[in-house]
């Protein structure tokens, strides 16, 4: 027991310093007061529970998923047909769902199945087939979505989304956003700090997917796109065109999108394409030079322009009555990426920093006065012990909140509730600790004995209990969502900072006490 290693008494107190370090600018800034910004800035960020902010939930269109997987599929098969050139076949269908086309004679059946099988292959799907194929009416090719298909696609889809959604509001600026996926097609977004959500809703009901396509100037009769076109309306609501349905260039061969002005001092916004990109957009204007071509965003028609030279280089201007704001978020859109399906806003909740600042004060209150009150049972029932007791409870705290800072977590009040138990906790390892040490005293055995068999007979138990504590924080980590997570990641921290000052440090402080003392009787 007196035999405390000096390196062992090093690491301890370096440990300790190291963490309650961390937890300084944290409290600094909480007590109105400024971090000097050339020393180093750990910081716990504070919820939307507390800092106040803005909460949306956002759903997607899970059937534009299924959409868009027939419009590229057919693509696909379009060009796979066509390299092969020894299969004739007619026009290519996706009502209902599914794509279907006839081939010219029951002899090119096998020449197509060859071309088709490869298509039908995910490979998010570890080889399984993500579409199936049947034959009907003798000639007739059928490709169906597989179940298991499409929930890959609209897993990708969220995923993507889902990092969309998180590079545009960071590049709005917010610190600390909470972004997650809630169930298959839906997103949680919690931004701390922002009370009008406004703008947000309107970045991320955004789809941003950009597209250039030509025009077809004899498309449109009647109100009714002829075969391979497809009408689409102009942004600001005047009308229609018909374009090219495939082919044209998509916006994610951009590679920046930056606002800036035209030679007329208009607001635009100025895209540059990557390698490929850039030579399919010089070859799409250099074959089609004195032919309109329009720009596409989500759907609308932005501007439709004549291309009068080739456009070399890779970089283009969007002109289309823009704002310097929405042309600015037109830029943070595109660079963020297009999303792959829309999102709609299906829940939102704006939470105050008055509410925050209330829920800090009561939890706060919460916390001085229980640990006020485990500090004064502690210091009158175990006396000299009580106070060592006392003091790891305080270190416990620091660390606490050093740990968080350094690993710039999010405090919520779900996890001051986790402060508090942890608190709990860190006191009832050194009564554990204290009641085995009186117990070997009423033995009969010698103070130095009774200390050492008192921790260690007391560890067994704080390590067991505290174990399944563990098991239950990461549990409720790991299917928990928000708040549950903001206990759980306190709780956990907690639980380990807690086994360490009640039980090392503890043991450290009464071995040097009891090297300089050597008493002869034990007041606990």
């Amino acid at each position: 027991m007196l035999d405390f290693p000096r390196w062992k008494q090093l690491w301890y107190w370096a440990l300790t310093l190291l963490c309650v370090a961390a937890a300084v600018p944290s409290i600094v800034s909480w007590a109105g007061g400024n971090w000097p910004s050339s020393l180093p800035n750990p910081k716990i960020n504070l919820g939307l529970d507390l800092a106040g902010g803005s909460h949306l939930l956002l759903e997607a269109n899970a059937d534009q998923v299924v959409s868009q997987r027939l419009e590229g599929k057919e693509e696909e098969v379009r060009a796979a047909l066509k390299k092969a050139g020894n299969v004739h076949y007619g026009d290519i269908s996706t009502k209902g769902g599914v794509l279907s086309f006839m081939v010219a004679s029951n002899a090119e059946v096998d020449a197509a199945r060859e071309v088709l099988v490869p298509l039908t292959t995910g490979a998010g799907l570890s080889g399984k087939r993500d579409w199936d194929i049947q034959v009907v009416d003798t000639t007739r090719f059928v490709l169906t979505p597989t179940k298991e298909g499409i929930a890959d696609a609209i897993d990708k889809a969220m995923e993507t989304a889902t990092e969309v959604v998180r590079k545009r509001i960071d590049a709005m600026g917010t610190r600390e956003p909470t972004i997650i996926r809630q169930g298959a097609d839906r997103i949680v977004v919690q931004v701390p700090g922002l009370s009008d959500p406004a703008a947000l809703k309107a970045l991320l009901g955004q789809t941003a997917k950009l597209e250039f396509k030509l025009v077809d100037q004899n498309g449109m009769a009647g109100g009714v796109a002829a075969p391979g076109d497809e009408i689409v309306p102009f942004a600001n609501g005047q009308g229609a065109i018909a374009v090219k349905r495939l082919g044209g260039i998509k916006g994610d061969r951009l590679t920046n999108a930056t606002q800036s002005f035209s030679q007329h001092n208009e607001a635009v916004v100025s895209i540059t394409f990557d390698n490929q990109g850039g030579e399919q957009f010089a070859r799409l204007t250099s074959q089609n030079v004195g032919k309109p071509f329009a720009i596409i965003l989500d759907g609308k028609v932005l501007s439709a322009p004549n291309i009068n030279e080739p456009i070399m280089g890779g970089s283009a201007q969007i002109s289309g009555s823009f704002t310097v704001e929405s042309a600015n978020q037109l830029a943070i859109a595109l660079r963020s990426g297009a999303l792959p399906v829309d999102l709609k806003v299906v829940e939102e909740r704006t939470v105050g920093p008055d509410l925050g600042a209330d829920s800090i004060h009561k939890g706060m209150i919460a916390m001085v006065v229980g640990t006020a009150l485990v500090v004064i049972f502690m210091a009158v029932t175990y006396g000299r012990f009580g106070i060592y007791a006392n003091s790891a409870v305080i270190i416990n705290v620091l660390m606490i909140l050093g740990i968080m800072a350094v690993f710039n977590t999010t405090l919520t009040l779900p996890g001051i509730a986790g402060f508090v138990l942890t608190i709990g906790a860190a006191v009832d390892a050194n009564v554990l600790i204290n009641e085995r040490i009186r117990e070997e005293r009423r033995r009969g055995r010698k103070v130095v004995q009774s200390v050492e068999l008192g921790y260690k007979e007391a560890s067994r138990t704080i390590f067991d209990a505290n174990i399944t504590h563990i098991i239950a924080a990461v549990l409720m980590f790991e299917f928990g969502s928000g708040p549950i997570k903001g206990f759980a990641v306190v709780l956990m921290i907690g639980i380990a900072t807690s086994v360490f000052t009640a039980v090392f440090l503890t043991r450290m402080w009464v071995a040097g006490w009891l090297r300089r003392k050597r008493p002869s009787d034990l007041h606990i």
